[in-house]
């Protein structure tokens, strides 16, 4: 078998993009809170009960609430990241209740990063 070039990887990752989650379930936006237990501790699943009031209020549907473990910052739990289609992944920290419904209205809803909660806007590619 031949070496894989740098290059090579990057064309299978394009042509593999169109099967992650989002396009897969038909959704435009996955939102992942992290629940480690730091994560709960920290009081993650208030954070979850306020984004599912939120999706529930709004009437939207194409918005999974999902859970992951520990993201490796246990000092900036709770947090969450937010996924929207087309869009670079966001990651928040130091959530509360009142971060989240904020972070829903204004990134989830209307499209505009929340930057002042924002750990990180993209995501990680090594190569």
């Amino acid at each position: 078998m031949a070496k894989l070039k740098i290059e090579d990887l990057l064309k299978i990752k394009e042509e593999h993009k169109s099967t992650l989650t989002l396009r897969e379930g038909g959704s435009r936006v996955k939102v992942t809170v992290h629940m480690g237990t730091c994560g709960l501790a920290a009081g993650a699943r208030n954070i979850m009960s306020a984004l599912l009031d939120e999706i529930e209020k709004s009437g939207t549907t194409d918005i999974i609430a999902t859970t992951s473990g520990c993201a490796g910052l246990c000092s900036r739990e709770p947090m969450a990241t937010v996924e929207i289609l087309n869009r670079p992944p966001v990651k928040y920290g130091a959530l509360t209740d009142e971060k989240i419904r904020r972070i829903f209205k204004e990134h989830i809803i209307g499209g505009n990063i929340v930057e002042q909660y924002a750990l990180v806007i993209g995501s990680e590619t090594a190569y």
